[in-house]
């Protein structure tokens, strides 16, 4: 019995393929609460406590994610070099080189394990080159270093999006001369690594993050209650919501879409529209909980986004961090609102040449062809429309490869293509419209209800693995929409579609009101807010005896 405890005891501290660690496993908390008894012992030390939260960072990574560690030791060297080297740079051109250097170096990492599958597809669909993608870092690291790495497929590592646009904006800001770079690699190795948003956000920014490395640990009575709110909301949100919603339903609807009509495709849809809310918006709840028991503060990543009147309201209110980087970091780099950079038209007409390429007949590149000409035309022609294209070129290049960066698939293009083209529609109609979305409850209920229609219709995208599946749930929902058999579905599915509903009507409750129960709360005392945990973990406990998921932006 001993031995038996000792080795599940021994297997905390090793890496499982099996269980990776996250925030629903019970290893995560044991692990957290034995990191924060020693990092209480030694707060006071600042250079030993932020040394000791790097490597426990490093630590949770490893538990993620396995040897994919020494890949984010690999990327916190580089820029942590890099932006020395900028710092000491006072020719400009030289400058530029190291963010040259910076970008280069982690985007190829990022390409080398997100897209090589993505980059085949495309050059066998566009020139019948075929080009079989190898592990080589796997190859190399088994035959030299005795590792077991999989060497049959490019395994993507877990957060590496997130982790990659933190060193890239660290690296961009200090070019800028907005920071400076931080002295010890310890310090800038924490910043790039602290474990709690590290494998999927929210994305830090190093001028918002790296002050607080300095500052005297501090937890205050608010700063605790407020910490617990939070984990407690995000858990509730991932595995009594997101997952029970995905097991019980949408999941099953996906799966084979043509066995279910198309109200219950619909319903899907819908049902999926809150799971990737409650799931995603869960991990960030639980990652700032943590981080304020630690006495850190992470930027907010969401706001009721599915209470937003319009499209442009959305992005403001959706993945937050992500939104505002590509915003500060793309967007208004490529010319913002005001005109189209050479990057702008060369990027267009790049994607073009590529569907042109991929076209199965003349008629579409012949298509784009004749559309460029005209397009090129009209900005000659006609003043209003060249200040139009420039104004919103940079927005759907934007949302594009904001979609690209979700995933290497062309599903995520599309989708970001969409939201982009939702954006665009809506700047046009916010001139137009001959009401003001926030004059009444009315307009407001509209604006609400077609942002909501169309944000779930783009859905089908994201979802879906290919776009055979996503095209598949919407016939369903345009062939076979039977509103007759409603009553049929409404009672076998009660369970989720019922706590769907509540979902949807909890997150559409007034802020006044959440800020009110959420103020009660921290301000209760202690022992009524250690049963409310109690009283969490049991129904969390309960819950989870159904499958459970992994958090959806981990692919990401």
């Amino acid at each position: 019995m001993i031995e038996l405890i000792l080795r599940d005891f021994s297997q905390i501290w090793f890496f499982s393929a099996k269980s990776p660690l996250n925030f629903i496993t019970i290893v995560f908390w044991i692990l957290f609460a034995f990191s924060l008894f020693l990092y209480g012992l030694i707060h006071r030390k600042q250079a030993l406590r932020n040394a000791f939260l790097f490597f426990i960072s490093l630590f949770f990574y490893y538990k993620t994610s396995g040897g994919f560690f020494l890949l984010l030791i690999f990327s916190t060297v580089v820029d942590y070099l890099i932006g020395h080297g900028l710092n000491r740079t006072v020719f400009d051109w030289r400058r530029k080189l190291w963010v040259m250097l910076s970008v280069f170096v982690n985007l190829s990492v990022l390409f080398y394990f997100k897209y090589p599958y993505f980059i085949s597809e495309f050059l066998f669909d566009a020139f019948q080159i075929e080009w079989s993608p190898q592990p080589v870092h796997a190859i190399w690291s088994n035959a030299y270093l005795g590792t077991d790495f999989v060497e049959n497929k490019i395994l993507l590592p877990i957060g590496i999006s997130f982790y990659t646009f933190q060193c890239l904006s660290y690296i961009i800001d200090i070019y800028r001369r907005k920071i400076e770079p931080v002295k010890s690699p310890l310090d800038f190795g924490f910043y790039v690594s602290f474990f709690p948003q590290l494998v999927a956000g929210p994305i830090v920014r190093a001028s918002e993050f790296i002050p607080q490395l300095y500052k005297p640990y501090k937890l205050t009575r608010a700063a605790f209650g407020l910490g617990l709110f939070w984990i407690i909301n995000g858990l509730i949100k991932k595995v009594v919501l997101a997952d029970y919603i995905a097991s019980n339903f949408a999941d099953r609807v996906f799966a084979q879409p043509t066995l279910y009509s198309g109200f219950e495709c619909l319903l899907a849809l819908f049902a999926y529209s809150l799971q990737v809310y409650a799931d995603f918006s869960g991990y960030t709840d639980v990652a700032i909980g943590v981080a304020l028991l630690m006495g850190f503060t992470l930027t907010k990543n969401f706001n009721s986004p599915y209470k937003a009147i319009n499209v442009g309201d959305f992005w403001k209110r959706w993945h937050i961090s992500l939104s505002s980087w590509l915003k500060d970091y793309l967007y208004i780099p490529l010319g913002g609102n005001r005109e189209g950079s050479f990057a702008s038209y060369l990027i267009i007409f790049l994607s073009f040449f590529v569907l042109g390429i991929m076209a199965e007949s003349w008629k579409a590149p012949a298509f784009l062809g004749i559309a460029s000409l005209l397009v090129f035309l009209l900005t000659k022609w006609i003043t209003k429309f060249r200040k139009w294209l420039n104004t919103n070129i940079n927005l759907m290049l934007t949302m594009l490869l904001g979609g690209l960066w979700h995933g290497s698939s062309w599903n995520f293009v599309f989708w970001g293509g969409l939201n982009g083209l939702g954006l665009v529609i809506y700047k046009f109609w916010k001139n137009i419209r001959p009401w003001n979305p926030k004059s009444s409850l009315l307009t407001r209920f509209f604006g609400i209800t077609t942002t909501l229609f169309f944000v779930t219709f783009t859905r089908a995208w994201f979802r879906s693995e290919s776009w055979e599946s996503a095209i598949s749930i919407l016939s369903r929902i345009w062939t076979s929409f039977d509103i007759s058999i409603a009553d049929d579905i409404l009672i076998g599915f009660w369970r989720p579609l019922g706590l769907m509903l509540i979902g949807y009507l909890i997150h559409w409750i007034p802020e006044r009101q959440k800020s009110w129960y959420r103020e009660a709360f921290i301000n209760a005392p202690l022992f009524i807010q250690w049963m409310i945990s109690a009283l969490t973990i049991l129904l969390l406990y309960q819950a989870m005896a159904a499958d459970s998921q992994p958090f959806i932006y981990f692919q990401f």
